[in-house]
C-alpha cells in the first residue's frame, strides 16, 4: 500500500494545495495522503496564524476529499523535522506501506541542508512537484517522481495580502474562507 505525505505551514491551506494533494494521490495511486500542517517549520519564520487555526484550515480543505487526511503528527513546540515525522509516520503505519513525500521543487533543492537529510532520503520516495525553470539535483539514492505539468501559481503569502486588505482570493476553498472571516485571521 501506499501513503503520501504532504506537509506545510499550510499559512492558510489553499485550493493549489488541495490539487497537488489530490494529483499525486491520483497520479501515483496513493491510498492515503496526510496533510500535515508543521507546528514549527525550520526553515521559515513562525506562520501567521496559529497551529490550531492551520490545522482546522486543512482539516475544512479536506472535508469530502478521497483519502485526503489532515494529521497532527507536528504538533507541539518541537521543530517540525521530516525525519521525525517519517519515523512517527513508519511507527503508525509499519512496513507494508510504501511512503511517498510530496514537495515542492524548491524545497527539494533544498534537501541536502535538512536535519538528517540523509536519512529522509532514504527512508520515502519523493513525489517532486515541479515549477517552470526549477532546478535542482537528485542527490544520490534518491528515489524521485516528477509531479509536472501543475501550473498553479499561488501562493499563501499573496493570499494573506489580499486577505489583509480585505479581499476574498479565489484561491481559498469557501469552507476556509468563511472559517478565517469567522475567526478574523489575516486581517
Amino acid at each position: 500500500m501506499k501513503l503520501g505525505i504532504f506537509g506545510g505551514t499550510f499559512d492558510p491551506v489553499h485550493s493549489a494545495h488541495i490539487a497537488i494533494a489530490e494529483t499525486a494521490r491520483d497520479k501515483f495511486a496513493l491510498d492515503r495522503v496526510l496533510v500535515i500542517p508543521a507546528a514549527n517549520p525550520p526553515h521559515k519564520a513562525g506562520a501567521t496564524a496559529d497551529y490550531e487555526h492551520r490545522y482546522r484550515m486543512v482539516e475544512l480543505a479536506c472535508a469530502g476529499k478521497r483519502a485526503l487526511e489532515p494529521s497532527r503528527l507536528e504538533e507541539g513546540t518541537e521543530r517540525s523535522y521530516s525525519i521525525h515525522t517519517i519515523e512517527r509516520v513508519r511507527a503508525e503505519v509499519g512496513s507494508d506501506w510504501d511512503l511517498f513525500f510530496v514537495i515542492g521543487a524548491d524545497a527539494f533543492a533544498e534537501i541536502t541542508s535538512w536535519h538528517r537529510w540523509r536519512d529522509v532520503v532514504a527512508s520515502v520516495e519523493f513525489v517532486v512537484v515541479t515549477r517552470p525553470l526549477a532546478q535542482f539535483v537528485v542527490p544520490e539514492g534518491s528515489r524521485v517522481h516528477m509531479l509536472e505539468d501543475l501550473l498553479l501559481p499561488v501562493s499563501s503569502s499573496e493570499l494573506r495580502a489580499t486577505l489583509a486588505a480585505g479581499q476574498r482570493p479565489e484561491a481559498l476553498p469557501a469552507t476556509v474562507y468563511d472559517y478565517i472571516l469567522e475567526h478574523h485571521l489575516y486581517e
